[in-house]
């Protein structure tokens, strides 16, 4: 199975400025195609007939100018051509509906170089080191600093990134593991609905995702550490402290620039830590024993932190929308990083041989997990969770986790349910195990009856001799 490696480069002066003039002319030959396809297609929809298209190819050397460009003389070919190489092979992705079309990118901070197996080499020093190569015979940087934590085979690619003032190596290599041993997750599937319910109870770990509590794994309670809270709360003052200062400086002075690149060290730094609580809630998770098919909701993460939309009265005059605590909520919910974790358990119980399913996350929070009913009225908090029909009392989150489990297991056991593409368990509207009501019988219609005036007729209201015809098995 292929998996990623990422490697942090110490670089020195030279090595930063050539590495990105580099980056620079790929980012010049990518802008470059884009601007041909541009150009061509609209001279085609102009002045062609009907059913001519721009071509899409991977030529570049028609960029290359001694007068016009003649920095790209100091760049390797192959890096050039890898750029134009990528930029046709997103193309055809975006032909295929795979990805959107290949735009313009801007001059930033950032960049990537693409290096093929003619542009870097991994060697065995004399001190028995072993040390990345960048360049050819007769261009190229040296050595490259890296950390070499873990072994791994050497590929045909990497890329060299710049993030954040730092550079990073990172490519893909053969760990080893067969995926086809793995099974899928319809076969997950095919292999639970055979099982007793005593089994899945056991095995099946419901997980509610939220703000006071990021991660409620049945009855283990997942949150920040107080050492990850002490630094997130410093970068965050760090960060604001910044901001103001920035705010004061004149736009393209140096010291402005400096910054700029502490604001996004800070950022980064957040996000570390945003990524480390998740990678290390993933892996405890996924090693324990008992816990072998893990239940997530299917939140929409995007849609549940959109910005309150502006309000007025009759007069015109601007309504309180309640904006900055939905700012303060979405702020909380990105913060935690719900996607995140999702995705570093999805790819990590793959590997383990382990299921993951999602289920419909409506209601989760207000229906009760012991007689199942359901109303606003039950979650009197933030924190405590009051059925009204029963009386039981329980910890919100806990109780959402709770319910997240019984949903699964219902789902699993009922051979009607159906799995998504995106792993979403639901039940079939058709074939057996379907829950669909029994179709309402229609009324003959009178020839000269008025559209507007139709009306169904309800099931109470038919007469008694008349019988209902039943839903398919």
């Amino acid at each position: 199975m292929h998996t990623g490696i990422r490697l942090k480069a110490n670089v020195t002066d030279h090595q930063r400025l050539v590495l990105s003039q580099w980056m620079g002319c790929a980012r010049f030959i990518w802008n470059s195609k884009c601007d041909e396809y541009r150009y061509h297609s609209v001279y085609a929809r102009k002045y062609c007939p009907v059913g001519t298209y721009a071509p899409v190819d991977q030529q570049y050397s028609q960029f290359k100018n001694d007068e016009l460009s003649p920095w790209l003389s100091d760049c390797p070919s192959q890096i050039l051509r890898n750029s134009a190489s990528n930029w046709f092979d997103t193309f055809q992705d975006f032909k295929h509906g795979r990805c959107g079309k290949p735009r313009r990118k801007k001059k930033t901070g950032n960049g990537s170089i693409h290096l093929t197996r003619e542009l870097f080499r991994f060697d065995i020093c004399a001190d028995g080191v072993r040390r990345l190569f960048i360049g050819t015979k007769r261009n190229n940087i040296g050595y490259l600093s890296l950390k070499l934590h873990k072994s791994f085979e050497e590929k045909a690619s990497l890329y060299i990134k710049k993030r954040h003032d730092e550079f990073w190596v990172s490519f893909c290599y053969d760990d080893g593991l067969d995926d086809g041993e793995l099974l899928s997750q319809a076969d997950h599937l095919k292999y639970l609905r055979g099982q007793t319910e005593a089994f899945l109870q056991k095995h099946i770990i419901g997980m509610d995702r939220g703000v006071k509590r990021p991660i409620q794994a049945g009855e283990q309670c997942f949150d920040f550490s107080p050492e990850q809270k002490r630094n997130m709360e410093r970068s965050r003052r760090n960060l604001l402290r910044y901001q103001k200062k920035m705010s004061r400086q004149v736009k393209g002075s140096n010291r402005r620039q400096k910054i700029k690149v502490r604001l996004s060290n800070i950022h980064n730094d957040i996000a570390n830590i945003r990524k480390d609580f998740c990678h290390k809630v993933s892996r405890v998770l996924v090693d324990q024993k008992d816990s072998r098919v893990f239940i997530l909701e299917d939140l929409k993460t995007r849609q549940m932190t959109k910005r309150s939309k502006a309000k007025k009265d009759d007069s015109g005059r601007w309504l309180k929308n309640g904006g900055k605590a939905k700012s303060g909520l979405n702020k909380a919910i990105l913060n935690v990083g719900w996607h995140l974790f999702e995705e570093f358990l999805k790819y990590k119980a793959h590997r383990a041989g382990k299921a993951w399913f999602k289920v419909p996350a409506h209601h989760t929070s207000q229906e009760c997990a012991v007689c199942a009913h359901t109303h606003p009225g039950n979650r009197k908090s933030q924190e405590i969770f009051l059925c009204e029909s029963c009386g039981h009392t329980d910890n919100a989150d806990h109780n959402a986790a709770e319910v997240i489990k019984k949903r699964a297991i219902s789902l699993v056991s009922n051979s009607g349910s159906e799995l998504s593409k995106r792993g979403v368990l639901s039940l079939s509207d058709t074939g057996r195990g379907a829950t669909d009501k029994s179709r309402r019988a229609k009324s003959p219609r009178a020839p000269c009856e008025e559209a507007s005036k139709k009306k169904r007729k309800r099931a109470k209201d038919l007469p008694l001799d008349f019988s209902l015809e039943a839903s398919p098995l």
